[in-house]
Protein backbone atom coordinates (compact mmCIF):
# COMPACT_ATOMS: atom_id res chain seq x y z
CA UNK A 1 0.00 0.00 0.00
CA UNK A 2 1.15 3.48 -0.80
CA UNK A 3 2.43 5.68 2.13
CA UNK A 4 2.69 9.54 2.29
CA UNK A 5 6.82 8.93 2.48
CA UNK A 6 6.70 6.80 -0.63
CA UNK A 7 4.30 7.82 -3.28
CA UNK A 8 5.42 6.22 -5.76
CA UNK A 9 5.14 2.62 -4.30
CA UNK A 10 2.31 0.79 -5.76
CA UNK A 11 0.38 -2.45 -4.42
CA UNK A 12 1.37 -5.80 -5.76
CA UNK A 13 -0.05 -6.35 -8.68
CA UNK A 14 -0.15 -3.11 -10.46
CA UNK A 15 1.72 -2.18 -13.45
CA UNK A 16 1.83 1.50 -12.94
CA UNK A 17 2.30 4.02 -10.19
CA UNK A 18 -1.11 5.50 -8.37
CA UNK A 19 -1.87 8.73 -8.86
CA UNK A 20 -0.90 11.21 -6.53
CA UNK A 21 -3.36 12.98 -4.20
CA UNK A 22 -2.49 16.56 -5.15
CA UNK A 23 -0.87 17.12 -8.96
CA UNK A 24 2.10 18.51 -9.40
CA UNK A 25 1.74 22.41 -10.36
CA UNK A 26 2.72 22.89 -14.21
CA UNK A 27 5.62 24.31 -15.41
CA UNK A 28 3.58 26.62 -18.03
CA UNK A 29 2.16 29.53 -15.23
CA UNK A 30 0.20 30.92 -18.74
CA UNK A 31 -2.11 27.45 -18.70
CA UNK A 32 -2.53 27.59 -15.35
CA UNK A 33 -3.57 31.26 -15.35
CA UNK A 34 -5.69 30.62 -18.65
CA UNK A 35 -7.27 27.48 -17.13
CA UNK A 36 -8.31 29.47 -14.15
CA UNK A 37 -9.60 32.58 -16.39
CA UNK A 38 -12.07 30.43 -18.66
CA UNK A 39 -13.46 27.78 -16.20
CA UNK A 40 -12.97 29.30 -12.15
CA UNK A 41 -12.29 32.79 -12.39
CA UNK A 42 -15.70 33.76 -10.84
CA UNK A 43 -17.01 32.24 -7.92
CA UNK A 44 -20.61 32.15 -6.47
CA UNK A 45 -21.27 30.18 -3.54
CA UNK A 46 -19.88 26.26 -3.79
CA UNK A 47 -19.70 27.13 -7.72
CA UNK A 48 -17.27 28.23 -10.09
CA UNK A 49 -17.56 29.80 -13.62
CA UNK A 50 -15.39 31.53 -16.15
CA UNK A 51 -14.99 33.50 -19.07
CA UNK A 52 -16.10 30.70 -21.40
CA UNK A 53 -19.53 30.58 -20.19
CA UNK A 54 -20.02 34.35 -20.48
CA UNK A 55 -18.01 34.23 -23.51
CA UNK A 56 -21.08 31.53 -24.85
CA UNK A 57 -23.70 33.89 -24.49
CA UNK A 58 -22.38 36.14 -27.10
CA UNK A 59 -23.83 34.42 -30.53
CA UNK A 60 -21.65 33.17 -32.73
CA UNK A 61 -17.94 34.54 -31.71
CA UNK A 62 -18.05 33.62 -27.84
CA UNK A 63 -17.68 30.05 -28.59
CA UNK A 64 -15.50 30.87 -31.51
CA UNK A 65 -13.42 32.48 -29.15
CA UNK A 66 -13.24 30.13 -25.89
CA UNK A 67 -12.75 27.22 -28.96
CA UNK A 68 -9.40 29.12 -29.53
CA UNK A 69 -7.82 29.61 -26.25
CA UNK A 70 -9.19 25.87 -25.19
CA UNK A 71 -6.78 25.16 -28.82
CA UNK A 72 -3.85 27.12 -27.50
CA UNK A 73 -3.93 25.07 -24.15
CA UNK A 74 -3.69 21.92 -25.78
CA UNK A 75 -1.00 23.26 -28.58
CA UNK A 76 1.20 24.51 -25.14
CA UNK A 77 0.43 20.89 -23.89
CA UNK A 78 1.53 19.15 -27.20
CA UNK A 79 4.52 21.31 -27.45
CA UNK A 80 5.38 20.49 -23.66
CA UNK A 81 5.48 16.64 -25.12
CA UNK A 82 2.21 15.65 -23.72
CA UNK A 83 1.71 11.93 -25.37
CA UNK A 84 -0.70 11.46 -28.67
CA UNK A 85 -3.37 9.59 -27.04
CA UNK A 86 -3.46 12.64 -23.97
CA UNK A 87 -3.65 15.35 -26.26
CA UNK A 88 -6.08 13.65 -28.33
CA UNK A 89 -8.63 13.26 -25.40
CA UNK A 90 -7.79 17.07 -25.10
CA UNK A 91 -8.78 17.60 -28.73
CA UNK A 92 -11.82 15.32 -27.84
CA UNK A 93 -12.64 17.72 -24.91
CA UNK A 94 -12.34 20.65 -26.55
CA UNK A 95 -14.38 19.40 -29.34
CA UNK A 96 -17.44 18.44 -27.19
CA UNK A 97 -17.18 21.90 -25.45
CA UNK A 98 -17.51 23.54 -28.84
CA UNK A 99 -19.78 21.31 -30.59
CA UNK A 100 -22.26 21.00 -27.63
CA UNK A 101 -21.94 24.74 -26.43
CA UNK A 102 -23.17 25.92 -29.48
CA UNK A 103 -26.58 24.50 -29.39
CA UNK A 104 -28.77 27.70 -28.67
CA UNK A 105 -30.26 28.00 -25.26
CA UNK A 106 -28.66 24.84 -23.67
CA UNK A 107 -25.45 25.08 -24.99
CA UNK A 108 -25.36 27.95 -22.61
CA UNK A 109 -25.72 26.38 -19.75
CA UNK A 110 -23.38 23.65 -20.81
CA UNK A 111 -21.11 25.69 -21.38
CA UNK A 112 -20.89 26.91 -17.61
CA UNK A 113 -20.99 23.55 -16.34
CA UNK A 114 -18.42 21.27 -18.73
CA UNK A 115 -15.16 22.75 -17.92
CA UNK A 116 -13.02 21.17 -20.42
CA UNK A 117 -10.21 23.58 -20.02
CA UNK A 118 -9.89 22.58 -16.30
CA UNK A 119 -10.17 18.65 -17.44
CA UNK A 120 -6.89 19.27 -20.20
CA UNK A 121 -4.67 20.70 -17.63
CA UNK A 122 -5.55 17.63 -15.44
CA UNK A 123 -4.78 15.62 -18.02
CA UNK A 124 -1.33 17.64 -18.82
CA UNK A 125 -0.53 17.16 -15.18
CA UNK A 126 -1.03 13.63 -15.23
CA UNK A 127 0.99 13.29 -18.06
CA UNK A 128 3.43 15.13 -17.00
CA UNK A 129 4.09 13.63 -13.92
CA UNK A 130 3.78 9.81 -15.95
CA UNK A 131 0.72 8.77 -14.04
CA UNK A 132 -2.00 8.92 -16.94
CA UNK A 133 -3.39 5.86 -18.45
CA UNK A 134 -3.20 6.32 -22.13
CA UNK A 135 -5.81 3.20 -22.65
CA UNK A 136 -8.70 5.37 -20.58
CA UNK A 137 -7.71 8.55 -23.30
CA UNK A 138 -7.91 6.25 -26.48
CA UNK A 139 -10.93 4.60 -25.50
CA UNK A 140 -12.69 8.21 -24.81
CA UNK A 141 -11.48 9.11 -28.08
CA UNK A 142 -13.13 6.34 -30.10
CA UNK A 143 -16.34 6.92 -28.04
CA UNK A 144 -16.36 10.52 -29.23
CA UNK A 145 -15.21 9.62 -33.19
CA UNK A 146 -18.37 6.88 -32.90
CA UNK A 147 -20.71 9.39 -31.20
CA UNK A 148 -20.05 11.89 -34.05
CA UNK A 149 -20.51 9.37 -37.00
CA UNK A 150 -23.72 8.09 -35.16
CA UNK A 151 -25.06 12.28 -35.39
CA UNK A 152 -23.97 12.21 -38.97
CA UNK A 153 -25.82 8.84 -39.58
CA UNK A 154 -29.01 10.37 -39.01
CA UNK A 155 -29.31 12.83 -41.27
CA UNK A 156 -28.53 10.65 -44.17
CA UNK A 157 -30.68 8.12 -42.94
CA UNK A 158 -33.61 10.38 -43.21
CA UNK A 159 -32.90 11.53 -46.28
CA UNK A 160 -32.63 7.95 -47.35
CA UNK A 161 -36.14 7.25 -45.97
CA UNK A 162 -37.60 10.62 -47.70
CA UNK A 163 -36.00 9.75 -51.13
CA UNK A 164 -37.92 6.00 -50.57
CA UNK A 165 -40.77 7.66 -49.86
CA UNK A 166 -40.83 9.91 -52.70
CA UNK A 167 -40.22 7.31 -55.32
CA UNK A 168 -42.84 4.78 -54.16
Amino acid sequence: MRTREHPHRTPAGYDRPLKPEVLPKTDDPLMEWLVWLMDQSIRTGRFSFGLDGILGLIPGFGDLGGSVVSAFIVYRAARAGVPKAAVARMMANVAVDSVLGAIPFLGDLFDFLYKANTKNLKIYQEAIAGTRDTRRDWGFVFLVIVGVLGLLAIPLILIGVVIAALFR
